[in-house]
């Protein structure tokens, strides 16, 4: 089961969600979406919490409302965690997330250290938490289902761009080469390129 908050605060909807156990995790690690945000509790047992971002935004472009949604929500969702005040919040592009065969599920690396970030949680803030647990929805999603929907989605629109370009570019060929004979056939009736019988000496004179 997935657990799926929406955050409103920013003014723009984001969709947050929490995967009930490990397996969830597992799932969520090997399936996530490129526009998916990882949330852990740092050096402390934790949920997973995704952030999913709009498309072409990227993890500096979180609005800091949002991020503090996430890192409260994390929070909440760590027996230890949830205890302690002054705890830091690591977070990162979902691409970022390693996963090796000697792992135990639900554990994760990463594969760049510099593309994971923290930020600071004081104290729970329970007036966020149950702004979010008004917007809980549980569901039994299938992850590797979507991530196929979803890819060939992309897939349909990129043939559809393609094609797209294609007509654009044989219609500025179309258009050069109507262009061009345009020129052509002006040239050919251009005045200062024609004679008359006013040019030369073919008068029928008579003697």
């Amino acid at each position: 089961m997935v657990f799926y908050f929406t955050s409103n605060i920013s003014g723009e909807e984001y969709t947050i969600y929490v995967g009930e156990d490990k397996y969830e995790n597992e799932d969520l690690i090997k399936h996530g979406w490129p526009e998916d945000v990882w949330f852990h509790v740092d050096k402390v047992s934790s949920a997973h919490v995704y952030l999913r971002l709009k498309k072409e935004q990227t993890i500096d472009d979180i609005p800091a409302e949002v991020l503090s949604d996430c890192a409260q929500l994390v929070k909440a969702n760590s027996i230890q965690g949830n205890k302690m005040n002054n705890v830091q919040i690591v977070y990162t592009p979902w691409a970022n997330l390693k996963k090796t065969g000697d792992m135990a599920d639900g554990q994760v690396g990463f594969f760049k250290q510099k593309d994971v970030k923290l930020t600071h949680v004081d104290k729970r803030i329970n007036e966020t938490i149950n702004r979010l647990n008004k917007t809980k929805i549980e569901k039994h999603p299938d992850f590797r289902q979507e991530k196929e929907d979803r890819m060939r989605l992309e897939r349909n629109e990129q043939k559809m761009r393609l094609n797209e370009q294609r007509l654009k570019e044989k219609e500025e060929i179309r258009r050069k080469k109507e262009e061009k004979e345009m020129r052509s056939y002006n040239k050919m009736f251009d005045e200062s390129e024609m004679t008359s019988n006013q040019d030369g000496n073919d008068s029928d004179d008579f003697m």
